[in-house]
């Protein structure tokens, strides 16, 4: 038996307002990052930039600290995404005893326990997503890290040095967007614990969670400053 089957009707439609609110903002903000317009966007510039002075350097120990940064915050998460599974399996396994707990907090509207047990696994189901989107985030800047270690001399010519700086900017991009995903899933589990409570509840924080994310993403005063610093080409 799926975990839809044990939801009730309600249940079901907020679950599914959830999936297209999701869907529907990263369609949307892919597009609009690929028109240049977003935090994604603007980076994806400083990072050219900062591939390409790389090429002018000798010493590229700042570069490999810099690298080393990105790679720490990822991981970060990725453990934190193995932890969090781990304790949702727990409390799948603790069954009846986990139900009785949470049935017993405040305003947690009344279901039952199949009902329960789904929602735990739809939520750890949103994690073994972050999780993927996060570790595959940490491979690309792996791979970023070996692209460093082949850059070429301070010698070599223009064109070697600016084809390198297009494709290591796009790989580490490629890096950050999957982080991003996986980052983004982090607020979405956020809005469906919500769930727990009432389906309303459920919808309505799911919708104040992409509207956050749309202004940090495309009207935050950070998207500004990024862009003043290098303009949009």
């Amino acid at each position: 038996m799926t975990p839809f089957a044990l939801l009730p009707a309600m249940d079901l439609a907020a679950f599914g307002a959830f999936v297209v609110l999701w869907v529907g903002y990263t369609v949307i903000a892919d597009r609009l990052t690929l028109g240049g317009h977003s935090l994604l966007a603007a980076t994806a510039r400083h990072r050219r930039t900062w591939m390409r002075a790389l090429c002018d350097r000798e010493a590229r120990v700042a570069d490999s600290a810099l690298m080393g940064n990105l790679m720490r915050s990822v991981s970060f998460f990725a453990s934190a995404s193995i932890l969090i599974l781990g304790g949702l399996v727990a409390l799948i396994g603790s069954g009846e005893r986990a139900y009785a707990v949470v049935r017993d907090l405040p305003l947690v509207a009344p279901m039952a326990l199949g009902a329960f047990e789904a929602k735990v696994m739809l939520l750890a189901g949103v994690f073994v997503y972050a999780f993927f989107q996060i570790t595959w985030s940490l491979r690309q800047f792996n791979y970023c890290c070996i692209l460093l270690g082949a850059a070429p001399e301070p010698s070599a010519g223009d064109e070697a040095k600016d084809r390198f700086a297009e494709h290591a900017a796009r790989l580490n991009a490629l890096g950050a967007n999957s982080f991003n995903r996986g980052l983004r899933a982090y607020y979405f589990a956020l809005a469906m614990m919500t769930w727990f409570f009432h389906a309303g509840a459920f919808v309505a924080a799911t919708a104040a969670v992409v509207a956050v994310l749309y202004r940090r993403e495309f009207r935050s005063k950070t998207l500004r400053a990024l862009n003043a610093a290098v303009p949009p080409v």
